[in-house]
């Protein structure tokens, strides 16, 4: 057996953000024993502790995206990069630091991959990079990027993803994942700010819950970076200087998908069907935002009732994985009833 032959069956990964909420479930399911890779070594490269999981071939380096040193040091003698480090921010972050982070810290991955001869890379993108606030119904990865992007993070995510595209050579293979929303247990985005408006005892909905959307869970989401990470190693030329859409179920409402989570995990609503239309709930964003930015010398915070929140939930925005599952047969790992019950299990305790 070659040396290309033993990195192919024992790799060695990077996953970057791995103490993340999609990193670390990433890593869970490298580690797992019906994983189709088995890594020799799994690198975590986080600013933030990693926590949670233990095993022999983890290893962890503590490091910041934004400064190549560190990073050119994690990927040393690596056979594949998971990029999924990022700031999530829905306009309430300073542009220059969600570019420094996303754009730039991306574009010292593809530099420090070349410079260390690191074969394979995935990255995981987001499906804002071809956000435009009108709706998108049914449509698949030939779609084109909008001219304008509707905050930073839409716009960071559109600069490295073409980044990631444009880096795949025979050097340098890459491909590049876009998750639908992300749900799932430890949800920092958004499960637990429904709980703690109901918990408030007035529960409102944005929109008039006709809008539908893409959802997919945590563990799911992680196992499509491992399928993609395998097609890479296994050079499966379908995928090179690919993007796909990864999602794990139909189109649902955002507020309907997640209530049953919420009444699962032992919460009341109050008022039990309240919705606020569009044309409403979007100056009271408006003003929303108005007051976070009147008080900010003060007090700075980031308005979670925002003209973005509320476009994002009252738009149609719609798509399958179908590309994924040709070209390298990703299907849903966890079914939707065990992935419901996993997380309200979470929340419930």
């Amino acid at each position: 057996m070659d040396s290309s032959d033993i990195s192919m069956s024992q790799p060695i990964i990077l996953v970057t953000g791995g103490s993340g909420f999609l990193g670390k479930n990433i890593v869970k399911e490298l580690i797992d024993p019906t994983s189709p890779i088995k890594p020799k070594e799994i690198r975590v490269f986080d600013i933030k502790i990693f926590t949670g999981i233990h095993d022999d071939r983890i290893k962890v380096i503590s490091g910041d995206i934004r400064n190549f040193t560190e990073v050119n040091d994690a990927c040393k003698g690596v056979d594949v990069v998971i990029h999924s480090a990022a700031i999530i921010d829905w306009g309430t972050k300073p542009k220059s630091e969600v570019l420094s982070i996303n754009v730039g810290g991306t574009e010292n991955i593809i530099k420090a991959c070349l410079e260390n001869k690191v074969p394979n890379l995935v990255y995981t993108s987001s499906l804002d990079a071809v956000y435009t606030g009108k709706p998108l119904i049914d449509i698949d990865e030939s779609l084109d990027y909008p001219a304008n992007h509707k905050t930073s993070y839409c716009e960071s995510k559109y600069l490295a993803e073409k980044m990631v595209l444009e880096a795949n050579d025979p050097n340098l293979k890459t491909c590049v994942l876009r998750p639908s929303d992300i749900y799932g247990e430890e949800d920092p985005y958004h499960i637990g700010s429904l709980i703690d408006m109901a918990k408030t005892g007035f529960y409102s909905r944005l929109g008039n819950g006709k809008s539908k959307c893409q959802h997919v869970y945590v563990g799911n989401m992680a196992y499509a970076h491992v399928l993609a990470a395998k097609a890479l190693l296994e050079n499966k030329k379908d995928v090179f200087g690919k993007v796909y859409f990864i999602t794990d179920g139909p189109g649902t409402n955002f507020f309907k998908f997640f209530d049953r989570i919420i009444v699962g995990s032992g919460y009341k609503f109050f008022p039990k069907n309240l919705w606020l239309p569009k044309w409403i709930a979007y100056p009271m964003a408006s003003l929303s935002e108005f007051i976070a930015l009147l008080v900010s010398p003060i007090k700075k915070y980031n308005p979670k009732f925002s003209r973005f929140a509320v476009t994002y939930t009252s738009t149609d925005f719609t798509f399958s994985s179908d590309r994924a599952k040709a070209d390298f047969g990703f299907a849903p790992k966890y079914s939707e009833k065990e992935a419901i019950e996993r997380t309200i299990h979470f929340y419930k305790k």
